[in-house]
């Protein structure tokens, strides 16, 4: 392990240890300023949304079809072929994103976000598992997508997998909701309250992720 790796390291441990809640893992979990990797995220155009019903049809949409369908299985794939130094199989599952039509107008706001975090490790790429996706990355055979790139950071950091979807889960759907209400002519007040009644069923959705259903497509039942 590089030097440059051990401190890292060294630096998350200490910040893990003292969260013991996930907001406490929303504002800590890496030592860089991890909110700017959503970025991309929060500057994603939807058209549909006017209104605060629009907004709250949008993220359930994306929660149940992309999120906890898609994304959050594929963090928990990337996480383990990382822990298992598969290159191959964390190349193929990036691979097989681009085939995914779930993904096609989330998808220049995710390879932005996943190669904004994969260039952060750049200084890592005397580590064999970062060299060989960046390459990839680089000759076109793989895009760099967020989930891929984030599951493959928890693992490389020891990140604990459970907190980490928690995370992955509450800062994308927050990231699409700032986005969603900045086109509102006159946000309503109770938008803080209709992000809360989004979130809500996430930590189900993780821990559906970590189950041997993780993979399955998987749909949240809406309220009425």
């Amino acid at each position: 392990m590089s030097q440059q790796m051990l401190e890292a390291h060294d630096n998350l441990t200490q910040q893990v240890t003292r969260i013991e809640n996930p907001a406490g893992l929303t504002r800590q979990l890496v030592s860089a300023d991890l909110a700017s990797v959503w970025r991309p995220l929060a500057r994603f155009q939807a058209p549909e949304v006017v209104d605060a019903r629009s907004l709250r049809v949008f993220l359930e949409d994306y929660r149940d079809r992309v999120l906890v369908a898609v994304e959050l299985p594929v963090v928990h794939d990337a996480y383990w072929h990382a822990a298992r130094y598969e290159v191959r199989e964390l190349i193929a599952l990036d691979s097989s994103l681009s085939r995914a039509a779930v993904l096609t107008r989330f998808a220049e706001a995710s390879r932005a976000a996943g190669r904004h975090q994969l260039k952060r490790l750049l200084p890592l790429r005397d580590q064999r598992l970062v060299r060989r996706y960046w390459q990839a990355v680089e000759l076109g055979q793989a895009q760099g997508w967020h989930a891929v790139v984030f599951g493959m950071v928890l693992s490389l950091f020891s990140i604990p997998l459970r907190q980490g979807l928690i995370h992955y889960a509450h800062q994308t759907l927050s990231g699409f909701f700032r986005a969603g209400a900045a086109r509102l002519a006159s946000p309503k007040p109770d938008n803080g309250q209709l992000l809360e009644k989004v979130t809500e069923p996430l930590r189900d959705a993780v821990e559906l992720a970590l189950s041997s259903k993780g993979s399955q497509f998987h749909v949240i039942r809406k309220e009425k």
